[in-house]
């Protein structure tokens, strides 16, 4: 069946570490649009930073955030399409924990981004995205409408990989994952990258079959199963290799073009 979608994650994946996209990723992706071919950002970032990348790339389709916690049209309106909120009791359950376990929390509330701290973690997290953020202990806060939490140690990884499995036992009825080396993303049970874009595939009515999936990280493990074509970046986990049905160049050597060559009859050198 021929590709009419591509659901993309944006970190690792079109956008290198260095916050940068290469040119022929952009090119690629202009005409994808342009030749009627949706794009859509599927990303764990906050709707505001989600929102700028499809800018950035002159998309108007609907983006999925915060996982997929959040679908929203990118239209001077905003429309909310899809939204889930972690239960109030539980993110109190869970700041509680963080504060026993001495771990940094990012808290996401009406796409406001919330610290304990000013402290270096949040300004490199922070200075990445180029987001804003508040400071304020979270005891202060009126918590309502928590679209994700965000533990965070760039330090030790391997702190947070144990951390991630520690937490996703004690909160199964949450979705609870390593996002990357640092991030250990909490999120409601319905909030996963597949739910986002199964959401946009009845949305637009445009069936699983056609539709291409990539991603980097284990976060990305449900946006391929969602997909008619699975896709993993060369520098992706080994476990999101091991349930694609194609692994792509790196992120550097623009493994997303090279896999929209493969599989899309509309490629960058259309």
């Amino acid at each position: 069946m021929t590709i009419r979608m591509i659901a993309t994650d944006v970190d690792g994946t079109i956008l290198r570490h260095t916050g940068e996209f290469n040119p022929e990723v952009v090119e690629c992706i202009h005409k994808l649009d342009k030749n009627g071919v949706k794009v859509v950002i599927v990303t764990g970032r906050m709707h505001k930073s989600a929102k700028k990348i499809a800018d950035r790339l002159g998309l108007k389709n609907a983006v999925v955030s915060y996982q997929g916690a959040l679908v929203c049209e990118n239209t001077p309106e905003q429309t909310v399409l899809y939204e889930k909120y972690i239960p109030l009791n539980t993110t109190k359950k869970i700041i509680e924990w963080g504060h026993k376990e001495k771990i940094h929390i990012n808290l996401y509330m009406n796409d406001n981004l919330y610290v304990e701290k000013d402290d270096d973690i949040i300004h490199k997290y922070a200075d990445y995205q180029k987001i804003p953020f508040t400071a304020k202990p979270f005891s202060e806060l009126e918590l309502d409408n928590i679209n994700k939490l965000v533990l965070i140690d760039y330090d030790n990884p391997e702190r947070v990989t144990l951390l991630t499995k520690k937490l996703q036992e004690d909160f199964p009825e949450l979705f609870i994952v390593k996002s990357c080396d640092y991030f250990c993303e909490v999120c409601h049970k319905e909030a996963t990258k597949g739910d986002g874009l199964r959401y946009l595939q009845e949305f637009y009515g445009i069936p699983k079959e056609a539709t291409l999936a990539i991603g980097d990280h284990n976060n990305d493990i449900d946006l391929l199963k969602a997909g008619g074509v699975k896709v993993a970046m060369g520098n992706g986990t080994d476990e999101l290799k091991a349930i694609a049905d194609y692994v792509t160049d790196t992120v550097d050597n623009n493994g997303f073009v090279k896999a929209i060559e493969k599989f899309v009859e509309v490629g960058a050198n259309v």
